[in-house]
């Protein structure tokens, strides 16, 4: 097979007992960059760490049951930029989750978002206490908020709008922060920010993308071992919605963040596909996202 999964994918082992021991849904990998604050002692960064970690991934986000190999692969890449105060920081983010493309270990980004208003405060020890209906803290509110967003996207690409509920309650997240914090969940300045990323996945204009993102991950890349034609040909025709979404609401940070996340997949599909698709499949990518038109010249390349 020419498929690009002859060299990235195996089969999957058997599946686990159903005795296995039930987990939480996140599996978060974070790491933190305090390079830039050289006077920060490494003990506070790795009271950090724990800290952070302990609240992503030993809480229970939904009502499901999940098994350990069924947790969300994640990863937080923090960057703390600057100590204004003491226990108060001026930090970026880079949040990335991933689900699996059936029968296959082949790992599909579904979040791949940076956020470079992630600003907290947090003392050495201080445990971090979550409350859905209550503004506990910068970082309670923050790290709540992409949990919801992950498990949003992970759900949506399982059944149609099946993450909704978790988009309101990050939307309920950022209208609470926002009343007591404003900075990053704001609606104005920035189309990149927290605010606009919530704003499109609650919006209405964007429901035919997320019905989109289902079909591309469940008909297109979940039967491409089984149909590589038909699946790159799904995974196509949610190119064409994408750009009727676009026309609606152009440059939207949730379009952007979909071509950040999947172009080297997209261009590893297509390369495999016949010269028509190409033909087709090239320009359309080169419009959509601009930004990346040289790289997917790589598509013509067999």
């Amino acid at each position: 097979m020419k498929s690009f999964f002859i060299l990235l994918v195996i089969l999957v082992a058997c599946a686990t007992p159903a005795s296995h021991v039930v987990a939480q849904e996140l599996n978060f990998k974070v790491a933190i960059d305090a390079t830039q604050i050289p006077d920060l002692q490494p003990f506070i960064v790795e009271d950090m760490k724990s800290v952070i970690l302990s609240f992503l991934n030993n809480r229970n986000w939904t009502e499901d049951q999940y098994k350990a190999e069924e947790r969300i692969d994640c990863n937080m890449a923090i960057s703390l930029v600057s100590l204004p105060a003491q226990n108060s920081y001026q930090a970026t983010v880079q949040v990335q989750s991933a689900r699996p493309v059936y029968g296959t270990t082949y790992q599909s980004v579904t979040l791949n978002y940076f956020d470079k208003q992630f600003n907290f405060d947090l003392v050495p020890g201080q445990p971090l206490n979550y409350n859905e209906n209550l503004f506990s803290s910068k970082l309670v509110s923050l790290l709540s908020f992409y949990a919801y967003v992950v498990l949003a996207v992970d759900y949506d690409s399982y059944g149609k709008l099946a993450g909704s509920k978790y988009i309101e309650k990050a939307l309920n997240i950022a209208n609470i922060a926002r009343e007591s914090v404003g900075e990053g969940w704001s609606n104005g300045g920035d189309p990149n920010n927290r605010a606009a990323l919530i704003e499109n996945l609650n919006s209405q204009q964007l429901i035919p993308f997320r019905e989109g993102w289902y079909t591309y991950h469940r008909k297109g890349m979940d039967t491409y071992l089984k149909d590589p034609v038909a699946a790159r040909q799904i995974i196509y025709e949610q190119l064409e919605t994408i750009k009727k979404v676009n026309q609606v609401k152009p440059y939207a940070i949730l379009l952007r963040c979909f071509f950040f996340s999947k172009k080297d997949e997209m261009i590893n599909v297509f390369k495999e596909s016949e010269l028509p698709l190409k033909n087709k499949a090239l320009p359309l990518l080169r419009e959509l996202d601009p930004t990346n038109s040289e790289k997917y010249q790589a598509i013509m390349k067999n």
